[in-house]
């Protein structure tokens, strides 16, 4: 039995790095989280600590675009 032929070209992938820090909120608007949540947080202050989880909208126009070629399926 011969193979169906594809009509696409081909699949997108998503860059994985890039699709866990960055999250598109309800009005379109692409958000990023802060760096240096990871290690050496025992000397910082709770105030500190507590501003790590906000997330920051992207302002560069360049930056925006890139992460939507990154991860297609922020569009949608």
């Amino acid at each position: 039995m011969p193979r169906k032929m594809k009509d696409s070209k081909y699949k997108l992938k998503t860059h994985k790095a890039t699709s866990k820090r960055f999250r598109l909120s309800g009005s379109g608007v692409l958000l990023r989280t802060k760096g240096g949540k990871s290690h050496l947080r025992r000397r910082t202050s709770k105030r500190t600590k507590a501003l790590f989880t906000e997330m920051i909208t992207v302002k560069g126009e360049k930056i925006i675009q890139r992460v939507k070629r990154l991860v297609p399926s922020l569009d949608r």
